[in-house]
């Protein structure tokens, strides 16, 4: 695996300098006046009710951010604002300071940023506070939300790619499992759709351990999205499968 850059090393890459260029000044005109950017919108509405999602990113910042602004229109400033300060951090510019004005921000705003941020940004964050946080059981309670996310997104690409979203459950297969034990590798069993407590139990796990920071709500959001009906991924599909109720993992109906 290919090592990171040394901060010796990026400082000598001028395309590093160049993708912050103008930082300061979008910094200086972030707010902390959470309710007056709740109620404010972003200018423009997305085509069709859905946002405009840009592929890739610019080297030039300004331009970046009004791609950016595309995917937020119509939608509360506090969350547009949100991802400026990330696009910031990513791209070195006073890293410290806007760190400190995203997780103010995070304890100020938790309830309303963790249930309108998708899930991008939601994953966004939880990077943000692995990379920069001083809190050690934050970055160790964030680190489950992309590792959840990540996991997911390969195995749906995955699917994607082999054309496997129209295939159905072998009847035969279904059967094993519940029969016998179904070895998959390295002495790890199957799933054992419909009954099995693995995911309950995985749940009290994650609960307890977000519950040592105020922030580990984000990670129960993101948990709790993939369970999420129209939100198709592997979690979900399960989900459906499951028919004993005392080993459900989600909250609801």
């Amino acid at each position: 695996m290919k090592r990171r850059k040394t901060s010796f090393e990026k400082w000598f890459s001028f395309n590093r300098h160049r993708r912050r260029f103008g930082a300061a000044a979008v910094a200086a005109q972030q707010s902390e006046d959470w309710q007056a950017l709740k109620d404010a919108l972003v200018p423009g509405g997305p085509q069709g009710g859905e946002p405009s999602y840009a592929h890739g990113a610019s080297t030039d910042l300004s331009e970046h951010l009004r791609r950016l602004q595309g995917e937020f229109a119509g939608q509360p400033q506090l969350l547009y604002q949100h991802a400026q300060l990330i696009v910031l951090i990513r791209r070195e510019a006073d890293v410290a300071g806007n760190y400190q004005r995203l997780e103010r921000m995070w304890l100020a705003e938790t309830d309303f940023l963790r249930t309108r941020l998708d899930l991008r940004w939601l994953v966004a964050a939880c990077d943000t506070f692995i990379d920069h946080a001083a809190d050690p059981v934050l970055r160790a309670v964030a680190m489950n939300g992309p590792l959840l996310v990540n996991t997911i997104k390969l195995q749906e690409t995955e699917r994607y790619l082999q054309a496997a979203h129209g295939l159905s459950d072998r009847p035969d297969a279904l059967q094993a499992l519940h029969s016998h034990r179904v070895g998959l590798f390295d002495g790890l069993t199957a799933f054992i759709a419909g009954t099995d407590d693995t995911l309950r139990n995985m749940r009290w796990r994650l609960g307890d351990v977000c519950a040592l920071h105020p922030l580990g709500a984000l990670v129960l959001e993101i948990f709790d999205r993939l369970q999420r009906a129209g939100n198709d991924n592997v979690y979900l599909r399960f989900r459906q499968r499951h028919t004993r109720e005392r080993t459900r993992w989600w909250d609801g109906d």
